[in-house]
């Protein structure tokens, strides 16, 4: 059975303007992101609060192909970009950092530097 990617448009889009910034820039970061999107939904990365907070440091941003979900608490800024957020983790994390779509993260960083991926 020939795999035929995600049936979301949102999604499917999202992906084909991840893999345009990656060849106009050749950025492995948005290739990769891209690469991860694709996957079933089963297979996409769900991360808690609590981990965003352990791996990462002060005034960092960083990228979760897949779901944040809001067990935990952050005690430090951080700028969080991901395809979906749990309601309660959208408030947590515009507490403290910055909640946003990778849509937007491609328009304030076309070249995706300094910017790692979680989860």
């Amino acid at each position: 059975m020939k795999r035929t990617g995600p049936t979301n448009p949102v999604l499917a889009g999202l992906i084909q303007e991840l893999r345009i910034k990656a060849n106009q820039h050749n950025s492995d970061l948005f290739r990769r992101l891209a690469e991860d999107l694709e996957m079933p939904s089963r297979k996409r990365r769900i991360v808690n609060l609590y981990r965003i907070n352990r791996y990462t440091k002060d005034n960092e941003t960083v990228v979760v192909p897949g779901k944040v979900l809001s067990v935990g608490d952050l005690d430090h800024r951080v700028t969080v970009a991901a395809f979906a957020f749990s309601g309660n983790a959208v408030e947590k994390i515009n507490k403290v950092g910055k909640a946003i779509p990778i849509s937007e993260l491609l328009k304030s960083d076309p070249k995706g530097k300094k910017i790692r991926i979680l989860g």
